[in-house]
């Protein structure tokens, strides 16, 4: 399939070749028709784009105090690779979607019917059925792409809650506003449109409005008191996208007593109370399409909201729109400035910032439907491979896949052989950058080719174990991101298939192979006495409905990530571990429920023992981990990766490093080496299994104290 995608660092948009998305339960394989270029929210990210480094900075400062919190515990090195990674990372455009189902797993749904959806612009998307909506048969394709655009605009006018007769305000009528203009007015309210733009508020009073342009003049405040005969208008919806504080102020001003300002656009934010508390204003900021908008368990897992209680979600609201449509109520045809066949649609950008009076610009898609099917590309030439090296397959391409551990294999001489993600369109764009031969939304394929003798696993958490069961039942090396398994049933699966595999399995506990734990391990060496370990991860806050917080996906922080501290010990200690602790920090009732505030206690079979504090409280400025070791009237004490410093250790003072180092790459290489050497694994089997069933058992005991 084809997709655009634009270059965050350098604003640039481009067609890309990728393999079609997986078809997976609960959604929609769409071919695309036609697609809508949403001139403003697009036009506002190619711009931020091509700005430089310092007007992004300058248009995002929360994202700059993460940065400096970021290099105060990592380093400015680390810090600078990780902003110019996430920079560089391009991303899909695109949210007005129209075409044919190609392939349903969703009730309700048909191949062949034709629907509405937030997808990007792509000639194939997968969409979750509670992002689409069943097109009626009098409505177009090219007037159904505006059903997602207008949906932003009626969420605005349901929290606004107009009533017949009333008087309104539209601010910013660009397609959005313009669209706003026409459901206000199928609302019985009459309408005043403000915008700098004389076409767009030509436009506007072809719809029924009344108009005032500041740019000439006209004051919007005195237009405001004047459309509503001195009593102040009774609603401000405000679609226009701007720094200043102007439209907020005005709107304040222009109201009645008691009036409804509604935020739908970008605007600033600087607001006198005084404006507000004299009249007691009502202001309010909509969120996107409607109730269900950001909601995982509404947009991904497609429970749907009761209509007694919800009457509009996101889906019911493009239906109205549809309907609308359907009806004559919308007229779209008059907004649509540009039609641009999709093969040309970096065309279509080019038109987008060099034309500011572009409206609606239609992407259409009447190339052969055939290819898009594809679910395996060629990024590079095909090669002949050196025998005896790995040749890797890589499952998933996310934002550590494709910053760290991929890196870290190419810098270990692995083959990159093939990378599969479910949409996609990652896969490529990490592919390409790295250098894969090929990209492939085909996980199976990837499992069944003869050409990949080792498979790295970096997918959510819930699928490593099946995974890693697969890959070595299909006879390849598997090297798998923590957590090894979820469960205990997990763990048995996945020890089954290795022991009859004779294939290495790893885990990515790279923390063993950090330079600064080479270290320390090799001073441990010397010292037969029992040590004492205390190790911090101040791990940070994340909500509580983000994926690693869900037992059922991400398995919660304790496996998902305290895993690492508990192989980093039992490696450091060199002694199995013979008991277990775990103790939770009680929440307060304002708190929901997750187990990221724990403190784990091991013993080990040599008499030492060792405490995990694992925390998501702590000050962002403190260092993210901390590992002390006690031993023989000695101390050893690790800060973030950065400095090992050596408190009465005979010949040892201090080790720092300019650059964090968490030693990916020697995981990574050590891994490759045993693939293509046939000695034994990094780490042996039944110490991984050991470290994945007390991690499993940490968590256990911790949720039994809720």
């Amino acid at each position: 399939m084809k997709q655009i995608l634009q270059n965050l660092s350098t604003g640039r948009s481009e067609i890309i070749e990728a393999p079609a998305p997986q078809g997976k339960r609960g959604s929609l394989l769409i071919d695309t028709t036609i697609s809508l270029i949403s001139t403003g929210t697009e036009r506002m990210l190619v711009d931020f784009g091509k700005s430089g480094l310092i007007s992004k900075a300058r248009s995002q400062p929360e994202k700059v105090r993460q940065v400096l919190d970021k290099v105060a515990t990592d380093g400015l090195m680390t810090t600078v690779e990780a902003v110019r990674s996430k920079l560089g990372q391009p991303i899909p455009l695109g949210y007005c979607n129209v075409g044919v189902v190609f392939e349903s797993g969703v009730e309700g749904f048909s191949a062949g019917d034709r629907v509405v959806s937030n997808g990007p612009h792509a000639d194939m998307v997968s969409v979750r059925k509670n992002l689409c909506a069943k097109i009626p048969e009098s409505v177009s394709d090219e007037a159904a792409s505006f059903t997602v655009l207008a949906s932003i605009g009626l969420q605005g006018i349901r929290l606004a809650q107009p009533a017949l007769g009333e008087c309104f305000v539209v601010t910013g009528v660009g397609l959005i506003g313009l669209l706003t203009v026409q459901m206000l007015r199928a609302q019985g309210c009459r309408v005043l449109a403000i915008d700098f733009d004389p076409a767009k508020l030509d436009l506007a009073r072809t719809f029924g409005a009344e108009t005032c342009n500041p740019g000439v003049g006209e004051d919007p405040v005195l237009a405001g008191m004047a459309f509503s005969r001195g009593a102040g208008v009774d609603g401000v919806i405000i679609t226009a996208s701007t720094k200043s504080n102007d439209p907020v102020t005005q709107a304040a001003r222009m109201s009645r007593q008691r009036g409804r300002i509604i935020l739908v656009g970008v605007t600033g934010l600087e607001l006198n109370r005084a404006d507000f508390y004299e009249k007691e204003l009502s202001f309010q900021v909509s969120c996107s399409y409607g109730p269900g908008r950001y909601d995982a368990a509404y947009e991904d897992e497609g429970h749907d909201y009761p209509i007694g209680f919800v009457r509009w979600t996101e889906q019911r609201n493009f239906e109205a729109v549809l309907d609308m449509l359907a009806s004559g109520v919308i007229d779209v045809v008059p907004l649509i400035s540009h039609r641009v066949p999709f093969e040309e649609a970096t065309r279509a950008y080019e038109v987008l910032t060099t034309d500011r009076n572009a409206l609606a610009i239609i992407l259409t898609y009447d190339h052969d439907t055939v290819p898009r099917h594809d679910r395996t590309v060629s990024l590079l030439p095909q090669q002949v491979e050196a025998s005896g090296k790995a040749s890797v397959g890589f499952i998933g391409a996310g934002n550590y896949a494709s910053r760290m551990l991929i890196p870290a294999f190419k810098a270990g001489g692995a083959v990159l052989k093939m990378i599969s993600s479910a949409g996609g369109t990652n896969a490529v764009v990490t592919g390409r950058r790295i250098g894969f031969a090929e990209a492939t939304s085909d996980t199976d394929s990837l499992l069944e080719s003869t050409a990949v003798n080792t498979v790295a696993i970096a997918t959510r958490h819930n699928s490593h174990a099946h995974l890693t069961a697969k890959a070595l039942r299909s006879g390849k090396h598997v090297f798998v991101e923590k957590p090894l398994a979820l469960t205990s049933e997990e763990l048995d699966e996945v020890k089954t298939a290795h022991s009859s595999s004779g294939k290495h399995l790893m885990v990515g506990f790279n923390r063993r192979f950090a330079p600064h734990v080479q270290t320390i391990k090799k001073l441990l060496e010397v010292v037969a006495a029992p040590k004492c370990f205390v190790m911090v991860m101040n791990a940070g806050a994340i909500p509580a409905d983000h994926w690693t917080q869900d037992l059922q996906v991400g398995g919660g922080r304790i496996i998902g990530e305290a895993c690492h501290y508990i192989d980093l010990m039992r490696f450091l200690a060199g002694s199995p571990i013979v008991s277990v602790q775990a103790r939770r920090m009680g929440e307060t009732d304002t708190e929901i429920i997750t187990e990221d505030k724990a403190s784990i206690t091991l013993g080990f079979e040599d008499g030492s023992f060792g405490t995990i504090h694992y925390v998501a409280n702590g000050g962002a400025s403190f260092p993210k981990e901390r590992v002390e070791v006690f031993a023989a009237g000695r101390t050893l004490q690790l800060d973030n990766f950065l400095k090992l410093r050596g408190f009465n250790w005979p010949g040892f003072k201090s080790q720092n490093l300019w650059r964090q180092d968490k030693g990916q790459n020697a995981c990574a290489a050590a891994f490759i080496k045993a693939v293509e050497t046939g000695n034994e694994s990094p780490i042996a089997p039944e110490e991984l299994f050991e470290v994945a069933e007390v991690t499993i058992k940490v968590a256990e005991i911790l949720r039994d104290q809720r």
